[in-house]
Order: C-alpha cells, then structure tokens, then sequence
C-alpha cells in the first residue's frame, strides 16, 4: 500500500483541504464543521492536537484512497494549519478547559464522544455497507474505542491515547463505558486496535495494561520502537513533543520498509478487512 497518494502534499505549507467537501453538520443540538471526501464505507479520522495538520489531512487522504468515504471533524484548533508553537499552545489551553474534553482523571468518557457517536450514525446512513470505522490519536485516541457502544460501530484504531494527561495508567473512559464496549465487542465479535511508540511520554505502556485489563483479548495493540519515529516535524511538536509519539501522522516516515508505514498500511488493511470485505 505505500504507493497511496503518489501525489504527495507539502507538510510544510498550510493545506487548503480543497479535495474535501466543507459540511456543517447539526447533531445532538451542535454543529461542528466535517470534511468529508471519498466513496465507500464511511471512515471517522479524529485529529491529534493542535488540530487538522497537513500530516493528518494526509493520512486522511491514504484511507479515502484505500476505498472509503473520509469524515474528518474539525473539533479544535485551525483547519490545515502547520502546527506552529504559540497558536498550538494556546489551543492545547482552551481545549484543556474545554467542557467537551475530559483531560484530567476521573471526568469519564468525553462529552464529545455524544456527537461523534451520532456522526457515525449519520455516516452509516448515508455510505451504507456493514458498518462504520472510526481512528482517533492523541487527545481523541481514546474516542475511537468509545464509540463502539455505538451500533453502526464495528472498526476502531486508537493511536497514542494521551487522555487523561494526570495518570499514565488510567483510560479517558468511564467505567460504564468501558464495560459496554467490552460486552460489545465479545457479543460482535469485534477487535479494535491501538499504536504507540515504546518511549511515548504521553501514552505509556501502564495505558495499555488498562485497556487489556478492561478489553481482554479484543484490545490488539501494537508498540513501535522510537528509533522508528522521523526525526523532523512541525514546530510545535519539536517544541513540546519531547518523545516519539505521533505513529501515523508527524513521526511517521514516508518511505517503503519504514515501521511507521507499516502501521500504516497494517491499520488500512484491518478497515478493509472489517468494513469492504466482511
């Protein structure tokens, strides 16, 4: 697969995410802007912090190009801005405080995981096919995984989970959900999978214990060693990033026999396997 979009984007340049349809969708009284773009069965892509990056409107792009219809919301930050280290930090801060996001332990499962769940209905109905897929990184890591209460749920990828940012150990989910998504999984006979480096200092391996304790055999993890991890990103990663940790957008490497596109492709591979040819 890794001769998906040979038409390769700057990473450096603000992208104008001009192949994407600009939808404004209401659900759950809220609206939030959806980039949509594709055929197929309906695919979720959840950005990482501090928003829509190039990096992650690329990886957007690879699974519309496998055979999917992309919906990509915009729940923060500035749409295909290259992160840069003021703009990305005063995000991080209104997210923080944001009544949408739990950061911190003990909040539970994220107010916004309502809307995405609701989002994956509508994309249901509106691509048809089996079900729907949903892959989240960093703060909305975890939101994948969340939303497989939701019926029309049946593929999630969570990507360096870093939810709640106060306790390496804990998942950003209640114990309510947590059970749900468990029984669903066991009664579908469904898996969901999740990426990390080994080094990452805000997904660390005590999060991954959780998810197994909680999700059993269902939860298929995959941890890439940080020599994997490219060296060169945006500016606000090599300011506040101090660790490998962004597997398929920033510190991923664009080149065959690179892990990273591995995992690439090895995430790709399972949506297809859960959602064109089941």
């Amino acid at each position: 697969m890794s001769n998906l979009n040979a038409n390769k984007p700057s990473m450096i340049q603000d992208d104008p995410l001009d192949d994407f349809t600009s939808r404004q969708l209401t659900l759950l009284d809220q609206t939030k802007t959806v980039y949509v773009s594709g055929f197929g069965p309906a695919v979720v892509v959840m950005h990482e912090m501090p928003g829509i990056s190039p990096q992650v409107a690329r990886f957007a792009r690879w699974v519309r190009d496998a055979g999917f219809t992309v919906y990509m919301p915009s729940l923060f930050g500035r749409d295909g801005a290259v992160p840069q280290p003021e703009e990305g930090g005063q995000i991080f801060q209104r997210v923080c405080v944001s009544r949408e996001f739990r950061v911190m332990a003990g909040g539970g499962t994220s107010p916004v995981v309502a809307w995405l769940r609701a989002l994956a209905t509508q994309a249901h109905q509106e691509c048809g096919g089996p079900g729907v897929g949903a892959v989240g990184m960093c703060f909305t890591g975890n939101f994948a995984i969340s939303m497989m209460i939701e019926p029309a749920m049946i593929a999630a990828v969570a990507c360096q989970p870093s939810l709640p940012l106060d306790n390496p150990s804990a998942i950003e989910m209640s114990d309510e959900d947590a059970k749900a998504v468990s029984e669903r999984l066991v009664h579908d006979n469904l898996t969901v999978k999740a990426y990390r480096f080994d080094g990452d200092k805000y997904c660390m391996a005590s999060r991954f214990e959780t998810y197994e304790k909680k999700l059993g055999a269902r939860f298929n993890a995959r941890v890439l060693p940080d020599s994997a991890a490219n060296p060169e990103t945006s500016p606000f990663f090599a300011q506040f990033i101090q660790s490998p940790h962004s597997v398929v957008t920033q510190h991923l490497i664009d080149r065959d026999g690179e892990a990273t596109l591995a995992a690439r492709d090895e995430i790709i591979e399972y949506l297809q396997i859960a959602l064109i040819e089941s």
